[in-house]
């Protein structure tokens, strides 16, 4: 018997699933500030993933330790294109926190 849904905690370790949670890095002034002040780093993710998927992810996709996760949702606006009215799509954004001496180099120059 195969389930349609699984449960968070049944998906969390499907390593096909955790590659798709992360979506893009959040390259922009505000990241930045936020990552230099608390060794933290800003991706756009999947709007149904959950905190400990994310962590999951980003853990192993850059073999790092993270030591938590905040999440924003951010509704997106009503714009005008033209005549024709449109709408921005909805964002999650996920604030990664680093463990002390962890880095995450996604510029991806050599230092």
């Amino acid at each position: 018997m195969s389930r349609v849904n699984p449960t968070p905690e049944q998906r969390k370790f499907d390593e096909g699933r955790l590659m798709q949670v992360l979506v893009a890095p959040i390259v922009s002034e505000k990241a930045t500030m936020v990552g230099d002040k608390s060794n933290a780093v800003t991706f756009k993710v999947l709007q149904d993933a959950t905190k400990p998927e994310i962590k999951a992810a980003v853990e192993l996709m850059f073999k790092v330790e993270v030591k938590g996760v905040s999440v924003v949702n951010t509704k997106g606006k009503a714009k005008r294109f033209g005549k024709s009215n449109g709408r921005r799509d909805n964002v999650r954004k996920a604030y990664v926190m680093l463990k002390p001496g962890q880095e995450l180099n996604l510029a991806g120059e050599a230092a």
